[in-house]
């Protein structure tokens, strides 16, 4: 929560991001054409591999990075993907779709002046871990796809981007970070929630952006994409001196839903560091 040590200029901030929320004026980031064309054209009746695949080829540079995800160790076969086409039929349409999705997601982490590069750079590089955390997590159940939680984790953060926008409109708060962590702290759920709906994401995905942070959050008895990304936010923290690693894990719903202790870290688990690993290589390509 914003506490009484924020300045007057955090607090306008705050002010003028509620207000601007409220009046449907706050510039939102917005997903691009081809990714919207693509999931269009996923979820209507008459989709093929080749309509898909001929979306994507309108772009050069989606092209490539789809071609070089489908043909790493999280995705490919015995034989090597050499086409656009090749890889939606190998992959399948839904995947596809998530994964053209995440790969633009990073266009939206480009910093528009140099004070704030850093901290794009961190959100995104945080946005990275979540995502492969909980794309392995997401691997031990099997009524959560693992592309899908990937994506979950790489928006679930997603309301911070505009707040370190308009931080531009107030320098200072640049130059202390404890100010701006309680901002974006307070507000990046409510203006995620307010991206995500823009974007047309299912409930499921707008969940995440305003739930994760709700350590008290319990959607029923099957863990669910907040309940995954809750614990990867959680043990992405691990080695930081991050509040949230000093809470008994134990006593969170999440934590209880997906069978963890405390003492459990994902990325010690079998097989989990691996995968991780690729996430990473994945998007710091």
């Amino acid at each position: 929560m914003v506490g009484e040590h924020i300045s007057m200029e955090a607090k306008e901030l705050l002010q003028l991001l509620k207000e601007e929320i409220r009046s449907n004026k706050l510039v939102l980031p917005t997903l691009p054409e081809v990714a919207l064309r693509v999931r269009d054209a996923v979820e209507s009746d008459n989709a093929t591999a080749g309509k898909i695949a001929d979306i994507v080829a309108t772009d050069a540079a989606l092209s490539a990075r789809l071609m070089q995800v489908a043909n790493s160790p999280l995705y490919r076969g015995r034989v090597m993907i050499e086409d656009i086409k090749m890889a939606v039929t190998r992959l399948g349409n839904a995947l596809v779709r998530n994964l053209v999705t995440s790969i633009v997601i990073q266009q939206m982490f480009q910093a528009t002046s140099s004070a704030l590069d850093t901290r794009m750079r961190a959100l995104w590089a945080h946005s990275i871990e979540v995502a492969a955390i909980s794309r392995a997590l997401a691997s031990q159940y099997p009524h959560i796809l693992p592309d899908q939680a990937m994506l979950a984790g790489l928006v679930h953060d997603i309301g911070a981007l505009p707040i370190l926008v308009k931080t531009e409109e107030i320098p200072e708060l640049l130059d202390n970070e404890k100010r701006l962590d309680k901002i974006i702290h307070k507000l990046h759920p409510i203006i995620g929630k307010v991206i995500m709906n823009s974007w047309g994401f299912p409930e499921t995905m707008i969940e995440v952006a305003t739930q994760h942070e709700n350590l008290d959050y319990d959607g029923g008895p099957q863990p669910t994409l907040v309940d995954i990304v809750i614990v990867a936010n959680i043990q992405s923290k691990i080695g930081t001196p991050d509040e949230l690693t000093d809470l008994d894990w134990d006593n969170i719903p999440a934590f209880q839903k997906l069978g963890l202790q405390s003492e459990v870290l994902v990325i010690e688990m079998e097989g989990m560091a691996e995968q991780v690993d690729e996430v990473h290589n994945m998007f710091e390509t």
